[in-house]
Protein backbone atom coordinates (compact mmCIF):
# COMPACT_ATOMS: atom_id res chain seq x y z
CA UNK A 1 0.00 0.00 0.00
CA UNK A 2 1.38 3.41 -0.94
CA UNK A 3 1.65 6.07 1.74
CA UNK A 4 0.50 9.63 1.23
CA UNK A 5 3.11 12.31 0.65
CA UNK A 6 3.38 13.01 4.39
CA UNK A 7 3.96 9.33 5.12
CA UNK A 8 0.46 8.60 6.45
CA UNK A 9 -1.65 5.71 5.24
CA UNK A 10 -4.75 7.05 3.46
CA UNK A 11 -8.06 6.41 5.23
CA UNK A 12 -11.22 5.62 3.31
CA UNK A 13 -14.84 5.56 4.49
CA UNK A 14 -16.75 4.94 1.25
CA UNK A 15 -20.45 4.35 0.89
CA UNK A 16 -19.81 2.75 -2.49
CA UNK A 17 -16.83 1.09 -4.18
CA UNK A 18 -16.64 1.10 -7.97
CA UNK A 19 -14.40 -1.24 -9.93
CA UNK A 20 -12.87 -1.42 -13.36
CA UNK A 21 -13.71 -4.84 -14.82
CA UNK A 22 -10.90 -6.37 -16.92
CA UNK A 23 -7.71 -6.73 -14.90
CA UNK A 24 -9.22 -5.44 -11.67
CA UNK A 25 -12.32 -7.41 -10.75
CA UNK A 26 -12.07 -10.22 -13.32
CA UNK A 27 -9.12 -11.91 -15.01
CA UNK A 28 -10.38 -11.93 -18.59
CA UNK A 29 -6.98 -12.37 -20.25
CA UNK A 30 -7.48 -16.12 -20.94
CA UNK A 31 -10.60 -15.53 -23.05
CA UNK A 32 -9.33 -12.38 -24.74
CA UNK A 33 -6.15 -14.22 -25.71
CA UNK A 34 -8.18 -17.20 -26.91
CA UNK A 35 -10.24 -14.95 -29.19
CA UNK A 36 -7.09 -13.33 -30.59
CA UNK A 37 -5.62 -16.76 -31.27
CA UNK A 38 -8.79 -17.75 -33.14
CA UNK A 39 -8.21 -14.79 -35.44
CA UNK A 40 -4.58 -15.87 -35.88
CA UNK A 41 -5.81 -19.33 -36.83
CA UNK A 42 -8.00 -17.82 -39.54
CA UNK A 43 -4.88 -16.52 -41.28
CA UNK A 44 -2.86 -19.70 -40.73
CA UNK A 45 -0.81 -18.60 -37.73
CA UNK A 46 -0.16 -20.69 -34.61
CA UNK A 47 -1.46 -19.56 -31.19
CA UNK A 48 0.53 -17.25 -28.96
CA UNK A 49 0.90 -17.93 -25.23
CA UNK A 50 -1.53 -16.15 -22.94
CA UNK A 51 1.29 -14.27 -21.24
CA UNK A 52 1.98 -12.32 -24.42
CA UNK A 53 -1.59 -11.01 -24.43
CA UNK A 54 -1.91 -10.34 -20.70
CA UNK A 55 -0.22 -6.89 -20.57
CA UNK A 56 -2.61 -5.51 -23.23
CA UNK A 57 -5.78 -7.26 -22.12
CA UNK A 58 -7.29 -4.00 -20.84
CA UNK A 59 -6.85 -2.39 -24.27
CA UNK A 60 -9.51 -4.53 -25.95
CA UNK A 61 -9.41 -5.44 -29.65
CA UNK A 62 -6.89 -2.67 -30.34
CA UNK A 63 -4.34 -4.15 -27.94
CA UNK A 64 -5.05 -7.81 -28.66
CA UNK A 65 -4.84 -7.45 -32.44
CA UNK A 66 -1.63 -5.45 -32.16
CA UNK A 67 -0.02 -8.34 -30.31
CA UNK A 68 -1.75 -11.11 -32.25
CA UNK A 69 -1.43 -9.79 -35.81
CA UNK A 70 0.61 -6.58 -35.50
CA UNK A 71 -2.44 -4.68 -36.76
CA UNK A 72 -3.20 -1.09 -35.78
CA UNK A 73 -6.58 0.65 -36.23
CA UNK A 74 -5.36 2.46 -39.37
CA UNK A 75 -4.59 -0.82 -41.17
CA UNK A 76 -7.15 -1.66 -43.89
CA UNK A 77 -7.63 -5.17 -42.47
CA UNK A 78 -8.28 -3.96 -38.94
CA UNK A 79 -12.09 -3.53 -39.11
CA UNK A 80 -12.68 -7.06 -40.43
CA UNK A 81 -10.24 -8.62 -37.98
CA UNK A 82 -11.77 -6.66 -35.13
CA UNK A 83 -15.22 -7.93 -36.08
CA UNK A 84 -13.91 -11.49 -36.14
CA UNK A 85 -12.16 -11.02 -32.79
CA UNK A 86 -15.34 -9.70 -31.17
CA UNK A 87 -17.37 -12.60 -32.60
CA UNK A 88 -14.98 -15.15 -31.12
CA UNK A 89 -14.77 -13.31 -27.83
CA UNK A 90 -18.54 -13.00 -27.41
CA UNK A 91 -18.86 -16.74 -27.99
CA UNK A 92 -16.19 -17.53 -25.38
CA UNK A 93 -16.24 -14.66 -22.88
CA UNK A 94 -16.69 -16.90 -19.84
CA UNK A 95 -14.64 -19.85 -21.04
CA UNK A 96 -11.76 -19.17 -18.66
CA UNK A 97 -12.47 -15.76 -17.11
CA UNK A 98 -12.68 -15.74 -13.32
CA UNK A 99 -12.71 -13.31 -10.44
CA UNK A 100 -9.19 -12.67 -9.23
CA UNK A 101 -8.35 -14.75 -6.17
CA UNK A 102 -9.71 -13.13 -3.03
CA UNK A 103 -12.11 -10.76 -4.80
CA UNK A 104 -15.29 -12.69 -4.00
CA UNK A 105 -14.50 -12.74 -0.28
CA UNK A 106 -13.94 -8.99 -0.34
CA UNK A 107 -17.21 -8.34 -2.18
CA UNK A 108 -19.12 -10.47 0.31
CA UNK A 109 -17.55 -8.45 3.11
CA UNK A 110 -18.83 -5.25 1.51
CA UNK A 111 -22.27 -6.75 1.13
CA UNK A 112 -22.39 -7.80 4.79
CA UNK A 113 -21.32 -4.29 5.80
CA UNK A 114 -24.00 -2.67 3.63
CA UNK A 115 -21.48 -1.04 1.29
CA UNK A 116 -22.64 -0.86 -2.32
CA UNK A 117 -20.29 -1.91 -5.10
CA UNK A 118 -20.49 -1.59 -8.85
CA UNK A 119 -18.59 -1.75 -12.13
CA UNK A 120 -17.49 1.07 -14.42
CA UNK A 121 -15.62 -0.21 -17.48
CA UNK A 122 -14.69 0.79 -21.02
CA UNK A 123 -15.74 -2.70 -22.13
CA UNK A 124 -18.79 -2.43 -24.42
CA UNK A 125 -22.06 -2.86 -22.54
CA UNK A 126 -23.10 -5.68 -24.90
CA UNK A 127 -20.07 -7.68 -23.72
CA UNK A 128 -20.08 -6.50 -20.11
CA UNK A 129 -23.64 -7.57 -19.34
CA UNK A 130 -23.32 -11.23 -20.44
CA UNK A 131 -19.95 -11.57 -18.70
CA UNK A 132 -21.36 -10.25 -15.43
CA UNK A 133 -24.32 -12.63 -15.78
CA UNK A 134 -22.09 -15.62 -16.56
CA UNK A 135 -20.08 -14.95 -13.39
CA UNK A 136 -23.26 -14.46 -11.32
CA UNK A 137 -22.29 -10.89 -10.52
CA UNK A 138 -25.08 -9.05 -12.31
CA UNK A 139 -27.59 -9.33 -9.46
CA UNK A 140 -25.00 -8.42 -6.83
CA UNK A 141 -23.64 -5.24 -8.41
CA UNK A 142 -25.43 -1.99 -7.57
CA UNK A 143 -24.62 -0.68 -11.06
CA UNK A 144 -22.87 -1.88 -14.21
CA UNK A 145 -21.70 0.93 -16.47
CA UNK A 146 -20.12 -0.18 -19.75
CA UNK A 147 -19.22 1.58 -22.98
CA UNK A 148 -22.19 2.72 -25.03
CA UNK A 149 -21.84 4.23 -28.51
CA UNK A 150 -21.78 8.01 -28.37
CA UNK A 151 -20.91 8.15 -24.66
CA UNK A 152 -17.46 9.24 -23.36
CA UNK A 153 -15.19 6.58 -21.89
CA UNK A 154 -12.36 6.74 -19.37
CA UNK A 155 -10.16 8.75 -18.91
CA UNK A 156 -13.23 10.98 -19.15
CA UNK A 157 -14.87 11.23 -15.72
CA UNK A 158 -18.34 10.86 -17.24
CA UNK A 159 -18.73 7.07 -16.77
CA UNK A 160 -17.91 7.44 -13.07
CA UNK A 161 -20.29 10.36 -12.75
CA UNK A 162 -23.00 8.31 -14.49
CA UNK A 163 -22.54 5.65 -11.81
CA UNK A 164 -22.81 8.28 -9.07
CA UNK A 165 -26.01 9.64 -10.58
CA UNK A 166 -27.49 6.16 -10.91
CA UNK A 167 -26.74 5.35 -7.27
CA UNK A 168 -27.40 8.83 -5.86
CA UNK A 169 -23.93 9.09 -4.32
CA UNK A 170 -21.55 12.02 -4.47
CA UNK A 171 -18.15 11.20 -6.03
CA UNK A 172 -16.47 11.86 -2.69
CA UNK A 173 -18.64 9.11 -1.14
CA UNK A 174 -17.15 6.50 -3.49
CA UNK A 175 -13.76 4.93 -4.17
CA UNK A 176 -12.73 3.77 -7.64
CA UNK A 177 -10.38 0.79 -8.09
CA UNK A 178 -8.59 0.22 -11.40
CA UNK A 179 -5.46 -1.23 -13.00
CA UNK A 180 -4.84 1.40 -15.68
CA UNK A 181 -3.56 4.96 -15.64
CA UNK A 182 -6.79 6.12 -17.31
CA UNK A 183 -8.70 4.79 -14.29
CA UNK A 184 -6.77 7.12 -12.01
CA UNK A 185 -7.16 10.02 -14.44
CA UNK A 186 -10.93 9.48 -14.66
CA UNK A 187 -11.34 9.29 -10.89
CA UNK A 188 -9.23 12.39 -10.34
CA UNK A 189 -11.33 14.33 -12.88
CA UNK A 190 -14.52 13.11 -11.19
CA UNK A 191 -13.34 14.16 -7.72
CA UNK A 192 -13.36 10.54 -6.54
CA UNK A 193 -10.73 8.82 -4.35
CA UNK A 194 -8.90 6.13 -6.30
CA UNK A 195 -6.92 2.96 -5.59
CA UNK A 196 -4.54 1.49 -8.19
CA UNK A 197 -4.69 -2.31 -8.50
CA UNK A 198 -1.14 -3.63 -8.86
CA UNK A 199 -2.36 -7.20 -9.50
CA UNK A 200 -3.90 -6.12 -12.82
CA UNK A 201 -2.63 -5.93 -16.38
CA UNK A 202 -1.03 -2.45 -16.01
CA UNK A 203 -0.11 -2.23 -19.68
CA UNK A 204 2.93 -0.26 -20.82
CA UNK A 205 2.19 3.02 -19.06
CA UNK A 206 4.50 4.68 -16.58
CA UNK A 207 5.11 2.78 -13.32
CA UNK A 208 2.04 2.42 -11.15
CA UNK A 209 3.71 4.32 -8.32
CA UNK A 210 3.76 7.40 -10.55
CA UNK A 211 0.03 7.37 -11.33
CA UNK A 212 -0.75 9.54 -8.28
CA UNK A 213 -3.45 7.24 -6.96
CA UNK A 214 -4.49 7.69 -3.34
CA UNK A 215 -3.19 4.19 -2.64
CA UNK A 216 -1.63 1.25 -4.48
CA UNK A 217 -2.84 -2.20 -3.36
CA UNK A 218 -0.72 -5.19 -4.28
CA UNK A 219 -3.37 -7.90 -3.80
CA UNK A 220 -7.18 -8.07 -3.85
CA UNK A 221 -7.17 -9.00 -0.16
CA UNK A 222 -6.09 -5.43 0.62
CA UNK A 223 -9.46 -4.21 -0.71
CA UNK A 224 -10.95 -5.25 2.62
CA UNK A 225 -9.32 -2.09 4.01
CA UNK A 226 -11.98 -0.10 2.16
CA UNK A 227 -14.61 -1.56 4.47
CA UNK A 228 -14.75 0.61 7.62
Amino acid sequence: MRLTENGVRPRFSPRCILFDLDGTLVDTAPDLGYAANQVRAEVGLPPLPEEQYRPVASAGARGLLKVGLDLTPDHPEFPARRESFLKHYRANLARGSRLFAGVDEVLRGYERAGIAWGVVTNKPQWLTDPLMAALALDQRAACVIGQVDGQPVKPSPEPLLRACRALNFAPADCVYVGDDLRDVQAARAAGMPVVAAAWGYLGDAEPIEQWRADAVYQTPAELSRLCP
